[in-house]
């Protein structure tokens, strides 16, 4: 999915008269159940949503709305399993589902929090939610399939703690979590589908496939939405991310990189020549 062009601040112009897109979204935020989440943004995807881009939300507590398992554990404490038992592939599919499941609350949190952004800002992350909902559908779907549920293997926060870290700052968010975190997803799908066919799981690396395709889109939604606040607040956008990654203590940038899929989801030349120039290679 391309990025839809900065436009002016103003609702579409067949706006639904009783319905809020920002609003809806902070309600789905709060669903505890993700399969209900995901479920609900993808039936409501075709809605003519009302959007007033300077509505005023208040934080409720207890964001986002999340499931009694699975339990959440640092980062240190999961062990990686070999693919090759089902229950160490089951656990793989877990912590893709999982970071589906994140996705989905931070493309949400995304479109509630940040007022005053023009309208094309929302309907592209409203977007972004219904494919990231359907990207967990999938996952979860295979996952069941194997015999196992989302919820059955510990994961750990560390997509939903960046979020909470830039929830003050729109040009953050989008610098930290699509342009790093979830680029980060580019550079290890194309490793993690090799691993899921070298066990003969070509369901979930076709699954991946289209998880890969579509994270290129809402990666270069992030690039597009960056550079637009970039420009706007005369901002140089390569120092600016540096400054940014530093101040917020993002997660060091590591290699190898997908540098054919980074070019595709927006990067510019000089950001990819700002990646360690020993650590990059093409995927």
């Amino acid at each position: 999915m391309k990025p839809t062009p900065p436009s002016p601040h103003n609702s579409p112009t067949d706006p639904h008269p009783s319905s809020s897109l920002r609003a809806e979204a902070l309600r789905l935020l709060l669903i505890d159940s993700t399969q209900d989440k995901a479920s609900q943004v993808r039936a409501l995807g075709a809605t003519p949503w009302h959007l007033d881009v300077l509505e005023a939300l208040p934080e409720p507590p207890n964001l986002p709305g999340r499931p009694q398992r699975p339990l959440l554990v640092q980062p240190s404490q999961l062990k990686a399993r070999a693919v090759g038992t089902l229950e160490g592939r089951a656990v793989l599919i877990h912590a893709l589902t999982h970071i589906e499941a994140n996705a989905i609350n931070l493309a949400l949190d995304v479109l509630w929090r940040f007022a005053g952004m023009p309208a094309a800002f929302y309907q592209d992350w409203w977007q972004v939610a219904q494919e990231e909902a359907l990207h967990f559908e999938l996952l979860q779907a295979h996952l069941n399939g194997m015999g196992f549920a989302y919820g059955d293997f510990p994961a750990h926060d560390g997509l939903w703690d960046m979020a909470e870290r830039t929830k003050g700052d729109v040009l953050a968010r989008l610098a930290l979590v699509p342009r790093t975190l979830e680029a980060r997803g580019l550079d290890a799908t194309p490793a993690v589908r090799n691993r899921l066919i070298s066990v003969r799981d070509t369901a979930a690396a076709s699954i991946l496939d289209i998880i890969l395709r579509d994270e290129i889109g809402h990666v270069a939604i992030g690039n597009c939405w960056y550079r637009y606040l970039c420009e706007q607040q005369g901002l140089e956008p390569v120092a600016t991310y540096a400054d940014l990654a530093k101040r917020y203590q993002a997660p060091v940038l590591k290699g190898p990189f997908n540098i054919d899929a980074r070019r595709a989801a927006g990067f510019t030349e000089a950001e990819l020549a700002a990646l360690a120039p020993a650590q990059t290679s093409h995927v």
